[in-house]
């Protein structure tokens, strides 16, 4: 049932994208939805898709745990395509049917909205996949490491965000199990109208819910234990450091800001023949 969920999973190999600092690739994801963003035509949008793709084959993670992200959102994505397609405004009508009214720049931008949310669920993905959860929140904490002059409880969000990480495959597998012990026991989760499906759920997340109660209890019980304490000045086994591969990768990114502004100024004047076609 959850099996499409590949988030918080980290999948261990040797690989370019592997080594990079933690750091070094939030920044990049982030520089990379920006650009995401600012790109208004597609050739911009393709390419970031290439750069995507190269950064895909580079981290040595299967494309289908890739795309299983994509389809753990596919209704939002069905949902968000529907609405722009229908309200969205434009000047060549292609479908009307009494009040509706389909037109040809809202089949455009609803294609080129698909396609820049397909690339911002995967380029998250990428970095959940080559990423372990202590060395994504240690980055996370050293980006966040200014906000402590504000009083900022920086540490305090690091560590929440790596038991969180830490335990969603946990809870992943805690929900497969329970549901397949409820399958046994006769229980029907893919039939009936939606009133019976929600009320099937009810006898997974009572224990689901237990289950998780009692693991953050018995966590905080081993943290005392350990007499933990965030207030003290906390020293790290493996401290974060910049490589050549980091500023390969910097220098990579810089290129790609280059090329979609470049593509966005300029690619009417490129483009001229077809360039209307392709302007959202």
């Amino acid at each position: 049932m959850l099996k499409d969920v590949t988030f918080g999973q980290y999948y261990p190999t040797q690989s370019f994208i592997h080594k990079l600092d933690p750091r070094t690739k939030l920044l990049a994801l982030i520089t990379y939805i920006v650009m995401l963003f600012v790109a208004n035509n597609y050739y911009s949008l393709l390419l970031c898709g290439v750069l995507l793709i190269a950064f895909i084959a580079a981290a040595k993670v299967p494309f289908k745990s890739v795309m299983r992200s994509v389809k753990g959102i596919l209704f939002l994505l069905i949902f968000t395509a529907i609405l722009n397609l229908f309200f969205h405004g434009g000047k060549t009508v292609l479908v009307e049917w009494g009040i509706i009214k389909i037109y040809l720049e809202g089949v455009t931008f609803t294609i080129f909205l698909m396609f820049r949310l397909f690339f911002l669920v995967m380029s998250s993905t990428i970095l959940t996949l080559t990423t372990t959860p202590v060395n994504l929140t240690d980055g996370i904490e050293t980006l966040l490491k200014p906000l402590t002059y504000i009083k900022f409880p920086v540490h305090e969000l690091a560590l929440v965000m790596s038991i969180a990480l830490r335990f969603i495959p946990t809870l992943i597998d805690e929900t497969n199990r329970i549901i397949s012990a409820q399958k046994a026991r006769g229980a029907d989760f893919e039939n009936g109208n939606l009133f019976k499906r929600v009320k099937a759920v009810i006898p997974i997340l009572i224990p689901l819910l237990i289950s998780a109660f009692r693991r953050a209890e018995e966590l905080g019980d081993a943290m005392d234990a350990r007499c933990y304490s965030s207030s003290k000045t906390r020293t790290k086994y493996k401290q974060l450091k910049f490589s050549v591969s980091d500023l390969i990768s910097a220098l990579i990114f810089l290129a790609l800001i280059a090329g979609v502004i470049l593509l966005n100024i300029y690619g009417e004047a490129i483009f001229p023949a077809i360039y209307p076609f392709i302007k959202v």
